[in-house]
């Protein structure tokens, strides 16, 4: 991850609404800044935001009622040092939540150290969850691939392929049997966790498909909104080559799945040849029915050489 400024100002108007929360101290410098190496070790948001913790620095805090009752159930001096090991803590925002009252020493301690603290009603652990998302968006390592990027049968795939061989066409076929476009021409894909891969149309081309010979289809306008997605998971890749490209450089039955590398998440990927009179769209689906199966621990090839091992085993004269 790059180092990312995290905008208090930015943070507070986007979830203003949905958490109704204040800002009560810390408004000199609403702009700070994650420590880089905290970044770059983090595997996902859900490090970057949690409860109080004195162990986890640089850091959205989190004060609950629970922590708001281990701040203030000491004398003052512990209360005092309790207060200032958050200050070494250096987080970018501290969020009181759980309808708690913050301590006077602690507010007073955000203005010293231009820490934003916001205060909510919202439970604690919806605060996280909404606060985790926000990051993920924020944080993730993104890029942008060149294909048609589509909901089938509720799998995230991308059909990618040279210039020229009908992917735009292939995807207009699949939306009118009834699958969902995410994204045309340009796919923005963010790693917003470990091995999760989240791919979302640029804005200036929602809902936009280019035909040649037909110029830009405006999807959702033509076949309905259910026609379109915000977003989806990719899980599959089909990746679109001429016959004798097929011929040359793959193998027509696989041993193992293939995979292709996205983000440093390996992606499974089929590859089909265009051919003339190859109903395209009904191989698509079917490449993604047996990616389900796959999934789900069945795989069609390794059952045929398992029948073939017991072929041979019987000496090939009884029937499999």
């Amino acid at each position: 991850m790059k180092a990312v400024s995290i905008s208090a100002d930015r943070l507070f108007e986007e979830h203003r609404e949905s958490l109704r929360w204040h800002w009560i101290a810390g408004h000199a410098h609403p702009e700070r800044r994650f420590d880089e190496a905290a970044l770059r070790d983090a595997q996902s948001a859900a490090d970057l935001v949690g409860y109080l913790n004195y162990i986890h620095p640089y850091r959205v805090q989190i004060v609950g009622h629970r922590e708001v009752a281990y701040l203030t159930q000491a004398s003052d001096e512990v209360l005092d040092r309790r207060v200032s090991r958050i200050v070494t803590l250096e987080p970018p925002v501290i969020i009181i939540a759980d309808a708690s009252e913050p301590p006077p020493k602690l507010v007073a301690m955000c203005d010293r150290a231009d820490i934003p603290l916001f205060r909510t009603d919202a439970s604690a652990g919806y605060v996280i969850d909404v606060v985790r998302s926000y990051l993920a968006q924020l944080c993730a390592i993104r890029t942008s691939r060149h294909g048609v990027f589509l909901d089938i049968l509720g799998l995230g795939v991308l059909v990618t392929g040279e210039s020229g061989l009908g992917k735009s066409e292939l995807g207009l076929e699949l939306i009118s049997r009834g699958h969902g476009l995410v994204a045309d021409d340009a796919v923005d894909f963010f790693r917003i966790a470990q091995d999760v891969i989240v791919g979302r149309c640029p804005e200036l081309l929602a809902n936009l498909l280019e035909v040649r010979g037909i110029g830009l289809l405006d999807i959702k306008a033509i076949f309905g909104e259910t026609a379109v997605r915000r977003k989806m998971r990719l899980k599959l890749i089909v990746h679109l080559v001429r016959r004798e490209t097929l011929e040359r450089d793959f193998e027509r039955i696989p041993y193992e799945p293939l995979y292709e590398d996205v983000l440093n998440v390996p992606t499974r990927k089929v590859v089909i040849a265009v051919d003339a009179g190859r109903n395209l769209a009904v191989l698509v689906e079917a490449a993604v029915r047996n990616t389900i199966l796959q999934l789900r621990g069945i795989d069609t090839y390794q059952e045929f050489v398992q029948r073939h091992q017991r072929a041979l085993e019987r000496g090939g004269d009884e029937p499999l």
